[in-house]
């Protein structure tokens, strides 16, 4: 990727009416003309992806190379800065110019994906191919590939989510250690908190919900929430991890200054994907955020030494710590596709072969999607990224489930975390209540 603005939720517009020959490849994985090609014949695919960097395009590019050397029969055309709007309409039109095989940035999509039978189920091409996807891939990953058992994308890359902090801040005030648990956490953050009048001369840490990367789903990673009951109803008033996130989050706000001070400083800040981002200057001691903030942060020459750790934990599950919030690149087979199986060895070849997975994460910088990849000799990373690795690999980590309105449920949720955290909504209780109410009828209505 980067997820670039990562989970940042791209939320893109995807129509749920199909065709009648994507609704009828939305379980089996094949199409009536589509899994029938012979890929010891000369074909040419269509790969469709959204990297747009010149390193990043440079990246995909000897990942095909790859590719078609292993499999010299198999050419592919690539196209690249696809949006998922332009995706979603080639994969309803089809045709020989459509996308055979398609890249996303955009996990909360994968419900959409499923549901609509734009992209066919690829558990027959596992099976056929003897590969378990539950052994092969993290388990937060293998999750937010697939929606009530139709599994229509896989894992190509991924992004965990941790804690960076300013180590030099953390000697002059006294810290040794990265903070395990909130309440440690919070405590830092108040010691790291230096103030200059009605604002800061160094924040310890910016805990609103417009502070970059600290929406509520990445909160929440760490508290293990169950954002659905098993009858497909919103958990958001009846799980207490979301009860404990959310008043976590406002004991920061109201610690740390309040929402209105805190407001006006993140006002004053740099911006979340340029060099003056807070941390990179030292204006905010401590980061939540993604594999990809290291090189960036290191890009920008900071005056004080980078340390990486994961996010902590709610006290009563101290046993946890290591765990974090994941998310990452998908990639599918279209259902109107005329070539599924040249197109599944394509997929199969991305996200599951180690070498190239391994090659592809060097490259691009991000974290390896299958187990076997991300303890490979072969990665190339400084010693600070094992942090993502492990948290990538952790069997306690967690993801958001895909919904079949996407990531609508997320965008309600955080709505009611600015009313929360501002004090427009005073009453928790009711407003999870509430929420959870609006999120079961917007799912209704998608149905």
């Amino acid at each position: 990727m980067p997820e670039v603005m990562p989970e940042v939720i791209r939320k893109t517009a995807f129509v749920l009416t199909a065709s009648l020959a994507l609704l009828t490849t939305a379980c089996t994985g094949q199409s009536s003309s589509g899994a029938n090609d012979d890929t010891s014949k000369e074909t040419t695919i269509n790969f469709w992806h959204a990297w747009s960097a010149p390193t990043e395009t440079k990246a995909v590019n000897a990942l095909i190379a790859g590719f078609e050397k292993a499999h010299p029969n198999i050419h592919v055309n690539v196209v690249a800065n696809m949006t998922d709007d332009k995706i979603n309409q080639a994969l309803r039109t089809g045709g020989d110019k459509a996308p055979d095989v398609i890249s996303s940035f955009t996990t909360n999509n994968v419900g959409k994906f499923c549901s609509s039978g734009a992209l066919v189920d690829l558990n027959p091409f596992f099976e056929k191919a003897g590969i378990d996807p539950g052994t092969t891939f993290p388990k937060a990953m293998n999750e937010y590939t697939q929606y009530a058992g139709n599994r229509c994308t896989v894992p190509l890359l991924g992004d965990a989510y941790g804690l960076y902090y300013d180590k030099t801040a953390f000697a002059k005030a006294g810290i040794k250690n990265p903070p395990r648990t909130w309440s440690e956490f919070e405590a830092d953050a108040k010691k790291l908190t230096i103030t200059d009048g009605d604002s800061y001369k160094q924040l310890g840490f910016m805990p609103n919900y417009h502070g970059w990367e600290s929406t509520t789903e990445h909160y929440f990673a760490q508290f293990s929430p169950t954002y659905f009951d098993k009858g497909g109803k919103s958990n958001l008033a009846k799980d207490p991890a979301f009860t404990a996130g959310f008043t976590l989050q406002k004991q920061l706000v109201d610690e740390l200054g309040g929402f209105q001070k805190l407001e006006k400083y993140r006002s004053q800040l740099g911006d979340e994907w340029g060099p003056k981002h807070p941390f990179h200057t030292g204006q905010v001691a401590m980061q939540l955020d993604g594999e990809w903030r290291l090189g960036m942060a290191l890009d920008a020459r900071p005056a004080f030494d980078i340390g990486v750790a994961p996010l902590p934990v709610p006290d009563d599950q101290a046993a946890q710590y290591g765990k974090g919030y994941i998310t990452g690149t998908i990639a599918g087979v279209a259902a109107t596709s005329k070539k599924q199986n040249a197109a599944w060895e394509l997929v199969k070849y991305m996200t599951t072969d180690t070498d190239a997975v391994v090659g592809f994460a060097n490259d691009i910088h991000n974290v390896p999607s299958t187990l076997a990849a991300l303890k490979s000799p072969k990665l190339k990373y400084d010693p600070r990224f094992k942090t993502f690795l492990d948290i990538a690999a952790d069997p306690n980590s967690t993801t958001t489930p895909a919904s079949i309105n996407g990531g609508q449920y997320l965008v309600t949720i955080q709505q009611f975390g600015y009313d929360y955290e501002s004090g427009k909504a005073k009453d928790l209780k009711a407003g999870l209540a509430s929420t959870a109410k609006q999120i079961d009828t917007d799912i209704a209505q998608a149905k």
